[in-house]
């Protein structure tokens, strides 16, 4: 128990922490409640134990980089656990014999946590700054074509030798503290590491060692008082900002299903985001969620192929500017910097393809991309500044209802072959089936062999469907990720109109793009349809015995996860049960698959547009880990990664054939 003096001093800073900390923590808030929007509190009991699980389990800390992320996450535990021993040592002051939890069994093991997490902590913190300051790790660094703001190179460095500092002096002299005591006291079989440094003070004065225990606990204490108030100002507010980031996320199970504009708002008069004021409350948390650690950008295949996009950086930039200037997003925020001025370049945001990578790596559950495309909005609704070769697609979408901008029959694709039974919607009004064909389907060449192929299933197993035909129009996607959500609305206005005249209840398509603004997105326009992907039906066509297979050998075969299929939806075994279905051989999968995919480099508007410049094409890289398998095959199910990855096995000459899945299916009924 402390003497009465230093009760006293205590009790002074622990009120002059608690003083400061309100001041910083205050701030903060006050930032992140300026944001748009109100923030997601549905199903609270459900989304507090998501967030309890991120924080207790550190399982999406653990999903990538795992040694690193085990490293990472002896911290974090030892800071959880800490939060217990530094309010017991508080009590303690006070009243010396005091125990959190008793000389109970949970006391025990309780003391034996502390003792063996200090240890872990102290080794853990010192691998990373060795890892930073000394081995100048390659993930951690951004490329010199990133923009970064000028203070955050300097300042990461600043802060993270701040908090190491902080952890390995706090966790460690009071770690030291307690084998000081235990040298006095005799050792303790539950704290087996710090008992055995107790065995290096035997034989010291017990007055000697009382004055060490005494030093080492003011020190341990004294460093966490002065180490609250600058918490918010820290990366390392992530700790606690990202569990809390994970309860408020708007879509808990997916996302960027973006909220519609309201166009018909006449007092609107900003529309996207073109600074930090107009974006919403759980984008100002991402800001400080963020741990910094770049693996959205160690996965972002903009970056990785050597363009300007980080979203690490974006991030990062977001956090440091309103570490700087917090105080003029709330009292003036018109003259606020856009994010082209301080937080990316033109040719970054133009370059994400949407994949959703950078969403799925982030441990904290931070959601760059939706960022990008409040940017976006911003740039074509209010600046009509995007590049020259959308303004075809864009153009083709509003007057002929596809991005190819061709003035041509939708159903042309079905009189190359007059074996195929296609009938409309007008023709088959009884039909159970709407197959959404989409504008690649209808329009492009590589995209006319899927809707034949497809078609081609359908006959076989007597499936009763129908299309719309010249009633279709494009779903839009291309544009609301281009950022033109006024066309967007116009097209899914007008295709909702039409898929309900037809009484249509479920829809089956060939293209993944189509399947998840059918099924997420249109029901924000009253569109409520049941959508499958055609991976999806072909799989269950074979798993209820009407489609017959000839099964064989296919050597070298892969699939190419689609993003809009796989992380955007979450379907990743049909495919593969349709492949596996046809073929004797398993399908051997690339370096990345399954929500670990690379990107064709088509999405987000990318196929209407030249590549951003960087090293290499995004389509290039991703053909090069089907090479690495000896892959003879590549099989996916989407007709834009069928184009790009076409693309570039021709422009290579890699001699791999690539297939939609329909076309393998299609070439083996039997």
């Amino acid at each position: 128990m402390l003497s009465l003096i230093e009760q006293l001093v205590l009790i002074v800073a622990v009120l002059l922490s608690a003083f400061f900390s309100y001041q910083s923590f205050s701030k903060m808030f006050k930032i992140i409640k300026s944001g748009q929007g109100k923030l997601t509190v549905d199903h609270p009991a459900k989304r507090f134990f998501k967030a309890l699980k991120v924080l207790i389990l550190q399982n999406t800390v653990l999903k990538s980089r795992f040694l690193i992320s085990l490293i990472h996450a002896f911290i974090a535990w030892t800071f959880i656990l800490y939060f217990l021993v530094n309010l017991s040592d508080l009590i303690r002051a006070f009243d010396s014999e005091f125990l959190l939890f008793g000389h109970s069994a949970p006391g025990r093991w309780y003391v034996l946590f502390v003792d063996i997490f200090s240890v872990l902590a102290v080794v853990s913190m010192a691998i990373f700054l060795l890892r930073r300051f000394l081995f100048k790790s390659e993930q951690l660094k951004i490329r010199e074509n990133v923009r970064l703001l000028p203070e955050v190179d300097a300042g990461i460095k600043r802060d993270s030798l701040i908090v190491g500092l902080f952890i390995l002096f706090h966790v460690g002299f009071r770690w030291l503290g307690e084998s000081f005591l235990l040298a006095h006291k005799g050792a303790d079989p539950w704290q087996p590491a710090a008992s055995f440094f107790a065995n290096l003070w035997i034989g010291m004065a017990p007055d000697t060692l009382n004055i060490l225990y005494h030093f080492c606990w003011w020190l341990a204490i004294g460093l966490i008082l002065a180490f609250i108030p600058y918490f918010p100002y820290s990366k390392h507010a992530h700790l606690f900002m990202g569990p809390i980031n994970f309860f408020f996320k708007k879509h808990p199970e997916g996302y960027t299903l973006l909220e519609p504009i309201d166009f018909e708002d006449e007092e609107a008069e900003q529309f996207g985001q073109a600074t930090l004021a107009h974006q919403e409350i759980g984008q100002l948390i991402d800001a400080y969620a963020c741990i910094m650690c770049n693996r959205c950008q160690e996965v972002c295949p903009a970056y990785t192929t050597g363009k300007e996009l980080s979203p690490s950086a974006l991030e990062i930039n977001k956090r440091y500017f309103l570490n700087s200037n917090g105080q003029q997003l709330l009292n003036d925020k018109e003259n606020l910097p856009s994010f082209l001025e301080f937080a990316l370049s033109e040719s970054a945001l133009w370059a994400c393809t949407t994949c959703g990578a950078c969403v799925e790596v982030c441990p904290v559950g931070n959601e760059p991309l939706y960022d990008l495309l409040g940017i976006r909005r911003d740039r074509v609704l209010m600046e009509s500044q995007f590049p020259k070769q959308l303004q075809n697609a864009f153009v083709g979408m509003e007057r002929n209802g596809n991005p190819w901008n061709m003035n041509e029959d939708r159903l042309a694709w079905t009189k190359v072959d007059q074996t195929l039974k296609v009938p409309t919607v007008k023709e088959n009004p009884d039909f159970e089936i709407l197959y959404w064909v989409g504008c690649a389907g209808a329009f492009d060449q590589k995209g006319q062999r899927i809707a034949r192929a497809f078609t081609k299933i359908l006959n076989q197993a007597q499936v009763n469907f129908a299309v719309l035909g010249n009633d279709e129009s494009c779903t839009g996607d291309s544009a609301r990720r281009a950022g033109n959500e006024y066309l967007f609305a116009l097209l899914a206005e007008n295709n909702v109109q039409n898929l309900n005249a037809a009484k249509v209840k479920k829809i089956v398509t060939t293209c993944p793009h189509c399947l998840h603004t059918l099924k997420n997105e249109y029901p924000q326009f009253g569109g409520e349809y049941e959508v499958l992907h055609h991976s999806q039906f072909i799989n269950q066509l074979i798993a209820q015995g009407k489609v017959q297979l000839k099964t064989g050998q296919i050597e070298g075969l892969t699939f190419h996860d689609p993003c809009y299929l796989g992380r955007h939806n979450r379907e990743y075994d049909a495919p593969r049960g349709v492949l596996n279905a046809v073929s004797f051989n398993r399908v051997k999968e690339m370096e990345n698959a399954r929500e670990n995919s690379f990107c064709c480099g088509a999405g987000g508007a990318q196929m209407w547009k030249e590549e951003e410049p960087g090293e290499e094409a995004v389509r290039r890289k991703r053909l090069q880990q089907a090479q690495q398998i000896d892959a003879k095959l590549v099989s996916t199910a989407c007709p834009f990664c069928l184009t790009m990855l076409t693309d570039a096995s021709n422009e290579t000459n890699a001699g791999i054939e690539v297939k939609d899945l329909a076309e393998i299916v299609a070439e083996r009924l039997s």
